[in-house]
């Protein structure tokens, strides 16, 4: 036998994806499943699906966006929002109240309007904001299932970053008027980095590609962090007990 064939097969390194939402697409973050010496990996896809069929196969993919959309919603949007939120101190506003799932299949905003008015109680409407979201909600609703779901996890960055900072809000923002808060992106940074995170080099990456913004690379590393500690079985989930909606996914947020 020659030293080809008695060779041992190479070993495949599991990888883990921080996912955000940017204009025109995804920014992913691909890190290795342990604190090894596998370089982490930036890409921008145009879409979610691509993902999916990365060849590095991702084990786990945590996306700052919203999954499971219920048919009528109460004060504060869905429950998983409502729990989320109340950990996030100065930051609350960051995580929008989602609407019901009709008004976020409405592709025309007045519409939208009526739907979510017509579908929560006590009546409200939806934010120019936040309706911007649904094509990418809506991108990520074709495709999910329960089933695909124990591989894909909401995750929103704020609340990793609470983690991160041991339980505790971010008082600074990321932007400040719509522009970068450097204090805000730096806090944000030292807390990756105490995690382990191989931030300088994420960023190193990022700096060659175009299409989003610092902060958005910040936030899908966030949500890389959180998958690797919610595969290991570190995970927190928001609520407790989540519901799921008629299509039977689960609303929870999750982070490390």
């Amino acid at each position: 036998m020659n030293g080809e064939d008695s060779a041992a097969p190479k070993a495949v390194t599991p990888f883990l994806a921080g996912v955000d939402g940017c204009p025109g697409g995804w920014v992913v973050v691909l890190i290795a499943a342990s604190n090894t010496s596998a370089a982490p990996i930036v890409r921008r896809v145009t879409a979610f699906a691509d993902i999916l069929a990365f060849p590095e196969q991702p084990t786990l993919i945590a996306v700052d966006m919203p999954i499971g959309l219920p048919e009528r919603i109460g004060v504060g949007g869905r429950g998983c929002d409502v729990a989320a939120r109340v950990v996030l101190g100065a930051r609350q506003s960051s995580l929008f109240a989602v609407p019901a799932r009709a008004a976020v299949m409405a592709t025309d905003y007045l519409e939208a309007c009526r739907l979510a008015a017509l579908h929560s109680e006590p009546p409200r409407k939806v934010s120019k904001q936040c309706f911007n979201l649904f094509p990418k909600i809506r991108e990520i609703d074709a495709l999910m299932t329960p089933e695909l779901q124990l591989r894909v996890r909401e995750c929103h960055p704020e609340v990793a970053f609470w983690a991160l900072n041991g339980g505790r809000p971010i008082e600074l923002p990321k932007k400040v008027k719509s522009r970068p808060h450097p204090p805000g992106l730096e806090l944000r940074r030292a807390l990756l980095e105490t995690a382990g995170m191989p931030i300088s080099a994420i960023l190193t990456q990022a700096a060659g590609l175009r299409g989003f913004g610092l902060d958005d690379v910040m936030d899908a590393a966030a949500c890389a962090w959180a998958a690797r500690a919610i595969a290991a079985g570190n995970g927190r989930c928001f609520p407790e007990a989540p519901l799921r909606d008629g299509r039977g996914l689960s609303m929870a947020i999750w982070t490390g």
